[in-house]
């Protein structure tokens, strides 16, 4: 019962005891943080997450300090590099005086608000076209015709791609180009609310269907005639995906709390970031709501299958925000451009942008070229752990130990993983900033890494 509360409450709750260790990780912590359990659970928190190296974890300071802090933001990543940013409230756990572990409570406070104020419906000016789509690389080129070909009709789409590859962008360019472009073009995101409002927001209200609600029409009456863009369509449960499927078929709505059917004319455009059979096979998506929806599917490539488009793209976004910052940047340095070419871009064209954004903020004035120096930490983390490491007959105190062959492997990993830090510490006349740079930890995860090694400084 302790463990189905802790899941059913709309907040994220991350409780470490006093050596670091998770013990509590709830089910909305894990969709905040795009974590599974098995990858946190019974696992030191700085093993798992890297924090910037202006930021420290807000629980480690609960342990360490023993001090209560109430909204406080932090940014970090998750063990695959994706950046996450909450508001905690954390609160050091005691006993007896001695402080025994501490506890995380991480609320969406720009859901709450926008709920608060009312701004649900989020209606869109398309301003996206056909012509404003950076790409000419030959798999991009097919995929705009592919595009274009769907405008002729007004028949369901289905947008497939990665998260960042420009999904949006797309689905603003078919409507603009049809013959709905005068019409209203509404887009919302199916993974922003919860279910009990998601369908509300869809499909309306009928007054006294619950407490305190009002007549109020929902999107799909708002969009009537023109265009309404599900993003994130897998993210709904599958109990409203079928509803969802009544109105696609008989296209007509149902107010909740309504017995009355509405006719609607909408032209569905939905997006998913997930191979969509690979969505059905693991119930993310109803079978038959993809076959509705997929009439026309429009399969984006990832940013790292098309890295052709990285000059224009990379010119677009310095002009973009050389207008915006009132700056005169020209481009990239050879190393910046090589790094680029070798990065995996797992966040797609909307990564490219914020790390041309965060390196255009620390540029001085006078600065034309983007330097590797510029580009954000978190981008070169993740750089230097794809770099080889240094063989391992190089690390000389290691091979020492290692002659003992009867050493379990833990024991073995632990004297590795000292030794290696070791070496990275003296080549750098150790300088915790620049190693954890070159290792791709945080100043903090490193100097946890070095405690728990007992490695000492020489």
């Amino acid at each position: 019962m302790y463990k189905q509360i802790l899941d059913e409450i709309d907040v994220g709750v991350h409780a470490v005891d006093k050596t670091g260790t998770t013990i509590v990780y709830n089910k909305k912590m894990m969709k905040m943080e795009s974590m599974d359990i098995r990858d946190v659970m019974h696992k030191n928190l700085l093993d798992v997450f890297m924090f910037k190296e202006d930021q420290s974890s807000t629980l480690v300071k609960a342990l360490q300090e023993g001090k209560e802090t109430t909204n406080v933001k932090q940014t970090y990543f998750n063990n695959k590099g994706r950046e996450i940013t909450t508001i905690n409230n954390t609160i050091p756990l005691k006993q007896d005086g001695q402080i025994q572990g501490a506890v995380e409570i991480a609320h969406d406070v720009t859901k709450l608000e926008r709920l608060i104020k009312g701004n649900i419906n989020q209606r869109v000016s398309p301003r996206f076209t056909f012509d404003t789509i950076i790409g000419n690389s030959p798999v991009f080129k097919q995929v705009i015709e592919s595009a274009k070909r769907a405008t002729r009709t007004s028949s369901y789409v289905l947008i497939v791609g990665e998260t960042g590859t420009g999904k949006e962008l797309f689905a603003q360019s078919i409507h603009n180009a049809s013959n709905r472009f005068s019409a209203p073009f509404i887009s919302q995101n199916c993974a922003a609310l919860p279910d009990n409002l998601i369908e509300s927001l869809l499909f309306g209200t009928k007054r006294g269907a619950f407490t305190g609600a009002i007549d109020q029409p929902g999107l799909f009456e708002q969009a009537n005639g023109g265009t309404l863009l599900l993003d994130e369509i897998n993210s709904l449960n599958l109990n409203l995906q079928a509803k969802l499927l009544r109105v696609l078929q008989e296209k007509t709505i149902r107010r909740v709390g309504d017995t009355k059917d509405i006719p609607v004319d909408v032209r569905v455009i939905a997006n998913i970031n997930e191979e969509p059979l690979e969505a059905v096979r693991n119930n993310h998506l109803r079978e038959d709501l993809y076959y509705r929806l997929g009439v026309v599917t429009v399969f984006i490539p990832p940013l790292r299958e098309r890295k052709e488009d990285l000059p224009s793209l990379v010119q677009h976004f310095i002009e973009k925000y050389n207008e915006r910052f009132q700056m005169n940047v020209k481009g990239l340095s050879n190393e910046v451009i090589h790094s680029f070419q070798e990065y995996d871009w797992h966040g797609n064209v909307r990564e490219l942008e914020h790390i041309i954004e965060a390196a255009m903020n620390i540029m001085m004035d006078d600065e034309e070229i983007i330097l590797y120096a510029h580009l954000p930490y978190q981008y070169r983390s993740k750089m230097h752990m794809k770099e080889k490491l240094d063989p391992i007959s190089t690390i000389d105190p290691y091979m020492n130990d290692m002659k003992d062959m009867s050493a379990p492997l833990k024991d073995q990993m632990e004297l590795f993983e000292k030794a290696y830090i070791k070496q990275v510490l003296s080549k750098n006349g150790f300088n915790i900033s620049r190693t954890a740079a070159i290792l791709g930890l945080s100043r903090q995860s490193l100097q946890y890494r070095m405690k728990k090694l007992n490695l000492k400084m020489d």
